[in-house]
C-alpha cells in the first residue's frame, strides 16, 4: 500500500471542504460551495455512478432508476436549483399506479365502482360491515399501525390493502410498527374521502379527474396526478451536477472510500484517509468536512473514537434489490409502478421504466424492475443473481404482467442502506450522536438521508445540503439543518413536480414494544 504525504503545518490544505458521498445531498453541497470562493473535494465510493440511490443504472443501453424518484417540491429554491442544473431535460409524466391483490389489479387512487366489482359483493359488504364495526368499537388507545388502520378503515381493508405490502417493505409485523407513523403516513386519507374521490373519478365528476387549481385543496394528501422527471432518469441530474462542479474548479474522486477521519487541532484541519479500489491509501486535508455517508459508518471512522460509538452501532437500515427484466415488447402496461399486495409472491413493487420515460428503453422493448425488500446479509440479499432472476421471471408471470418467455435479458442491482430504520431506540441514538458531534467536531457536518439517519426525500436531502453550505460560507451555524421537515407529514400531495410541493419528511415506521399481558 502507498501513502501520499500531505501538507505540513503552515501549508495550504487540499480543499476548504471535503464532501463524503456524491449523492443528491453531497453533490448539492459541493455545487453550492464550488460556486463560491471555496475549494471542494468530493469522495465517492462507487467507481462509476454519482447520484447514490438517485443514480440511473445503464445496462446494455437500458436505463433504470433505483427505487423511482419523482421530482416535485414546495421549496422554490430546490426547484430553481433543479432547473439551474438541468434546464432543458425535464419532461412531465402522468402518475399512474395500481395495486395487485388476489389476482386482480385495483386503480390507485381508488375508483369506487371498480373496487366494488373486483372485490365482489360479498367482500365489499364485509369491508363495509368491518368499517362500521371499527367505527362503533375502536381500539383505544391505538398503539400500533395495525390498530390505527383498523380504526380508520376496518379490519378487512387493513388485511387487503395495508398489511402485506407494509410488512414486505419494512420486514416487521404491523403489530410492531408505531401508530404515530400510520397517522402521519396516511394522514388526510380516510375511507369516506377515498370513496368520494373514487366516485368522482369513476363518474368523471369535478373537472379534470382530480386535478385542481394547483392549490391541492381538493386533492387527497397521499396522491399526486403528475410529476417532473429527467428524460433519461434522475442520474441525468447528478451527472450534470458533477460536470458543473468540475467546471467550477471542484474535484470528484470516484472509487474511493473514507477509512479514517482525524481532526488536527494544532493545524486546525481534518486529515482524511481514503482507500482506493486497489487497496492503496491516500491522505487528504480539509478545513471542514461534510458527510452524507451512513451515520453509523461515519462514527466508526472518526479517530479518536467518539463517545457515541455504541449509539451509532445500534442504528439499523433496510435494504432492497432490483431485478431488471428486459422484455421483447414495447407496450406492457401504462403504470409507473404497481404495488404488490399479494402474499403469494415475494416481490413488493414492479417498476415500468418505459412509463417513467420512453427514452430510457430501446425502441420496441420494455424494462421492468422487480423490487425485493430485504436486510443486507439475509437469504434474498445473498442469493445468486441467477436465482433472483429466475424468481423474478416466475413471479412476474404469476402476476400476469409478462410471460417469462418474453424476457430476453436481466440483471440484479443491490442497494444497501436504502432506508434508515426507525426502531424504538433510534431517536435516542441519533440525539446522542448529534450532541457528541456538535460538541466535539464543530467543523464536521452531516447531511442527507443516511448522513442524518432520517428518511428524507431527495429534495429534503438537498435542502439540508444547501443550508449547510450557507453555514460554512457564513462561518457559523445560522441554520439548524435538523429542523428541515421536523414537523412534517407524508406528502405526495399536489399536481406538478416543479409547481407543487412537499409538506414534509417522508416518514419511516417506528417500532413499538407491545405489552401482551396488558
Amino acid at each position: 500500500m502507498t501513502v501520499r504525504d500531505r501538507p505540513a503545518h503552515g501549508m495550504a490544505v487540499d480543499a476548504d471542504v471535503l464532501v463524503i458521498g456524491a449523492g443528491p445531498a453531497g453533490l448539492t453541497a459541493a455545487y453550492c460551495l464550488s460556486k463560491q470562493p471555496r475549494s471542494v473535494l468530493v469522495i465517492e465510493r462507487d467507481p462509476v455512478y454519482v447520484g447514490g440511490i438517485s443514480r440511473t443504472v445503464d445496462y446494455n443501453g437500458y436505463l433504470f432508476d433505483i427505487g423511482g424518484h419523482r421530482f416535485f417540491s414546495k421549496s422554490k429554491e430546490v426547484v430553481a436549483l433543479w432547473q439551474e442544473i438541468l434546464p432543458d431535460d425535464f419532461i412531465s409524466r402522468p402518475r399512474l399506479s395500481r395495486i395487485y391483490y388476489n389476482g386482480k389489479f385495483f386503480s390507485y387512487p381508488l375508483k369506487a365502482f371498480e373496487a366494488l366489482v373486483k372485490l365482489g359483493v360479498f367482500t365489499s359488504t364485509a369491508c363495509l360491515m368491518s368499517y362500521l364495526y371499527a367505527k362503533m368499537f375502536p381500539i383505544a388507545p391505538a398503539r400500533t399501525f395495525h390498530d390505527w388502520v383498523r380504526n380508520q378503515f376496518g379490519e378487512r381493508l387493513f388485511q387487503i390493502f395495508f398489511k402485506t405490502y407494509t410488512e414486505k417493505v419494512w420486514g416487521m409485523s404491523c403489530d410492531e410498527i408505531s401508530a404515530d407513523w400510520a397517522a402521519q403516513r396516511i394522514k388526510g386519507l380516510d375511507l369516506a374521502t377515498a370513496v368520494l374521490n373514487g366516485l368522482k373519478r369513476s363518474l368523471r365528476f369535478g373537472g379534470k379527474s382530480g386535478h385542481d387549481d394547483g392549490s391541492g385543496a381538493d386533492t387527497v394528501k397521499t396522491l399526486i396526478e403528475s410529476f417532473q422527471y429527467p428524460r433519461k432518469g434522475p442520474g441525468m441530474m447528478w451527472e450534470a451536477a458533477a460536470r458543473l462542479i468540475k467546471a467550477q474548479g471542484g474535484r470528484i474522486l470516484m472509487g474511493r472510500e473514507v477509512s479514517k477521519l482525524e481532526f488536527d487541532s494544532a493545524r486546525d484541519y481534518w486529515r482524511i484517509e481514503v482507500t482506493t479500489a486497489n487497496g492503496e491509501r491516500e491522505l487528504y486535508t480539509a478545513r471542514e468536512v461534510i458527510s452524507s455517508a451512513p451515520l453509523r459508518e461515519l462514527i466508526e471512522r472518526i479517530k479518536p473514537t467518539p463517545i457515541s460509538l455504541l449509539h451509532a452501532r445500534a442504528l439499523r437500515y433496510r435494504d432492497f434489490l432490483t431485478v431488471a427484466l428486459m422484455v421483447r415488447k414495447s407496450e406492457l402496461f401504462p403504470d409507473n409502478w404497481i404495488y404488490i399486495h399479494d402474499p403469494s409472491v415475494r416481490v413488493g413493487r414492479v417498476q415500468n421504466f418505459r412509463s417513467w420515460s420512453p427514452e430510457m428503453v430501446p425502441d420496441n422493448m420494455s424494462c421492468l424492475g422487480l423490487e425485493y425488500f430485504c436486510f443486507e446479509g439475509d437469504g434474498l440479499w445473498n442469493a445468486a443473481d441467477s436465482d433472483l432472476i429466475a424468481l423474478a421471471k416466475k413471479e412476474v408471470a404469476q402476476i400476469g404482467l409478462v410471460s417469462a418467455a418474453d424476457v430476453i435479458d436481466a440483471c440484479v442491482v443491490r442497494q444497501a442502506k436504502a432506508y434508515p430504520v426507525y426502531d424504538e431506540d433510534y431517536r435516542e441514538n441519533v440525539a446522542a450522536i448529534r450532541l457528541d458531534l456538535e460538541s466535539s467536531c464543530p467543523t464536521l457536518h452531516v447531511i442527507g438521508r443516511n448522513g442524518m439517519h432520517r428518511y428524507n426525500n431527495q429534495d429534503h436531502a438537498m435542502m439540508t445540503a444547501m443550508l449547510t453550505a450557507r453555514n460554512i460560507l457564513a462561518g457559523s451555524r445560522l441554520y439548524d439543518v435538523w429542523n428541515v421537515n421536523e414537523d412534517a407529514e407524508y406528502h405526495e400531495a399536489g399536481e406538478s413536480g416543479v409547481r407543487q410541493a412537499l409538506d414534509g419528511v417522508r416518514l419511516v415506521p417506528e417500532k413499538v414494544a407491545i405489552d401482551r399481558a396488558a
